[in-house]
């Protein structure tokens, strides 16, 4: 009797703890992000009342025979991060990490979108927010390395915003561009972990959660 009821408890333990999920390489992993200054302004300009707000991204492959992430993030500009690592990094839901993996519908021409995004291996975190400058943030090493077949990018490029809802351009925006000279890229076409995650060209296939 005790062991049909330690059974019966192991088959209801089971049920109820999440499956991780068992990435391909090229899939990408969206990251819902730490509390931090940047991520609640990145979360505020790109919220879309979906049931969650990402502010990361990055490419999985295997390397060396281990799980891994090729990212863009800072510090650290373009890097490999061991995929434990990028998971702990990620804010808790429901108490385990809050990513979520996609995959594209069409694979053709995936295996050299995932060399392409490996070229850039070294490049420094794009803190400017802007295209063709030598550097990249996360979504965009994503934008550039994957294409079609014909070598056309399959993520579209979308006027930035870093307002806030109510139209207001918060005070980290102005404070972060002042401090690099540079006028805040309002406007200029670039892409954002939240929208790529909804383009229709990818479908989620798990979560860490």
């Amino acid at each position: 009797m005790h062991r049909l009821l330690y059974i019966g408890i192991l088959f209801e333990l089971a049920a109820c703890t999440p499956k991780h999920p068992k990435p391909l390489p090229g899939d990408l992993l969206f990251q819902v992000g730490r509390s931090s200054a940047m991520n609640e302004a990145i979360a505020e300009a790109t919220d879309n009342n979906n049931e969650l707000t990402f502010t990361h991204v990055a490419i999985f492959f295997e390397e060396g025979g281990s799980d891994s992430v090729l990212e863009a993030t800072s510090p650290g500009g373009v890097r490999i991060t061991p995929l434990q690592e990028f998971l702990d990094r990620a804010e808790r839901v429901k108490g385990r990490p809050g990513v979520v993996v996609m995959r594209l519908r069409d694979t053709a021409g995936l295996a050299r979108s995932v060399k392409r995004a490996k070229e850039y291996l070294g490049l420094p975190y794009d803190f400017s927010y802007r295209p063709d400058n030598g550097r990249l943030y996360c979504s965009e090493l994503v934008w550039e390395s994957y294409r079609d077949t014909c070598g056309r990018r399959i993520f579209p490029a979308r006027p930035m915003n870093f307002r806030a809802a109510d139209g207001a351009m918060p005070a980290f925006w102005t404070e972060f561009f002042e401090k690099l000279g540079e006028p805040i890229p309002e406007g200029v076409p670039g892409t954002n972990p939240n929208d790529m995650a909804r383009e229709g060209i990818l479908t989620e296939v798990g979560r860490y959660f």
